[in-house]
């Protein structure tokens, strides 16, 4: 019996140091890895608060069925959140011009619908140029919404006797984006529950903050103007080549209207990179992202991101699906190109994509640009070389969708 004990106790010999250490060091690391992970999605959260925030959205109309509406707007405007000037080094680097130029047009509209019962998404491309009714200005380009209203709010504040530059700013950007999103919600038909804003900059540092956009061109193309020189095939761009690449569209046959589909393919290169490179379970590369947003993006108060940012995940495995909204024919508006469009046709669109549910009344059509009842001076062009584009076919924001 005693041998046999001393045989069992030779069998279970006590774990070597060089077992011990290891073991030790396992357990070490994860309690530090769980430690962080916990530490680094806190202080994610602190950056997410410190994002711009506005409260134009406070008491509006929601989508029903838990279903959510996110406008994406992109200014085409060289300053910062507070008005200033962005330094000529980073102008330069953007291939962007002046600071005097760009004004406040919205020259991307997106607007991202996420169905509550955890389906598909659909991203609705609205083109710059459309020719819309503008709250309290009449009928112009839906781009111009922002900027008509910011100068209005701001000429009020003067006269009023305000010269603070920074509170002209901030309430005029507050009446622009109030202004923004009406039009857009009137001309769609549809509640707008969150918006997300940015400047010609935070294209730059999006890209930047993810390492890289994954993009494909169908043909190499070269452009002065944007800057864009950029080979066939599927490519990674850095910060300055992806805001060249989603402003181009000098040499582009469809000019504004296939730029529409370079944001897009921006869009989709993001969120796969966004799913691919871990950056939603990596917290110290989300902080990353979040901290690269407070320089140049605005949301609205009420947005939960940190709930939002999870979603997003989901959104990223090829669940968007693009589509740029029909123009019918281009026009001529007071010296400027316009689109011109069927108001109820695009509601009808859709309301068919997204649902009834989602959608809120349409009221009347208002008149087209050469019907009777148009803004003076707004007049039919003659018809393009090739037609307005239809709805783009839905792309699988989990690939990398060619463009031209």
């Amino acid at each position: 019996m005693s041998a046999h004990r001393r045989k069992t106790t030779t069998r279970r010999r006590p774990p070597s140091r060089r077992r011990r250490l290891v073991r030790t060091l396992l357990v070490t690391g994860c309690a530090l890895a769980v430690t962080a992970g916990g530490g680094a999605w806190y202080l994610y959260r602190d950056l997410a608060a410190g994002i711009g925030s506005s409260k134009v959205l406070e008491g509006a109309e929601k989508s029903a069925a838990g279903d959510t509406n996110i406008l994406l707007i992109g200014l085409d405007s060289r300053r910062d959140q507070n008005g200033e000037k962005l330094p000529q080094e980073v102008l330069d680097q953007l291939h962007a011009g002046s600071s005097d130029i760009g004004g406040y047009n919205a020259n991307t509209l997106i607007l991202l619908h996420v169905p509550g019962d955890g389906g598909r998404a659909t991203a609705f491309s609205v083109p710059r140029d459309d020719f819309v009714d503008i709250p309290g200005h009449g009928k112009d380009k839906i781009k111009k919404a922002y900027g008509l209203a910011k100068a209005h709010k701001e000429g009020q504040l003067a006269a009023q006797g305000v010269k603070d530059s920074r509170q002209l700013e901030r309430e005029g950007r507050e009446a622009g984006r109030a202004s923004q999103i009406a039009t857009v919600r009137d001309f769609l038909g549809v509640p707008v529950d969150h918006f997300a804003e940015l400047n010609l900059a935070g294209f730059y540092h999006l890209a930047d903050a993810l390492g890289g956009v994954p993009v494909c061109l169908n043909k190499a193309v070269k452009d002065r103007y944007s800057g864009a020189d950029f080979p066939a095939g599927p490519q990674t761009l850095d910060g300055r080549q992806s805001l060249a690449f989603v402003r181009q569209r000098h040499g582009l046959e469809g000019g504004d209207l296939d730029r529409t589909k370079r944001q897009q393919a921006f869009l989709a290169g993001a969120t796969k990179k966004l799913n691919s490179a871990g950056t939603f379970t990596d917290p110290v590369k989300l902080i990353k992202l979040i901290d690269a947003a407070k320089q140049d993006v605005v949301t609205d108060q009420g947005w939960d991101l940190p709930a939002f940012v999870r979603q997003a995940k989901s959104l990223s495995g090829g669940r968007v699906r693009f589509t740029t909204l029909p123009v019918e024919r281009f026009g001529r508006n007071l010296g400027e190109d316009i689109n011109v469009v069927d108001d109820m046709k695009i509601k009808r669109l859709i309301a068919e994509q997204i649902g009834p549910k989602a959608s809120a009344s349409p009221g009347a059509p208002s008149a087209s640009a050469g019907a009777p009842g148009a803004t003076p001076g707004a007049r039919e062009a003659s018809p393009p070389p090739s037609s307005p584009p239809s709805p783009s076919a839905p792309q699988d924001g989990g690939g990398i969708p060619c463009v031209d």
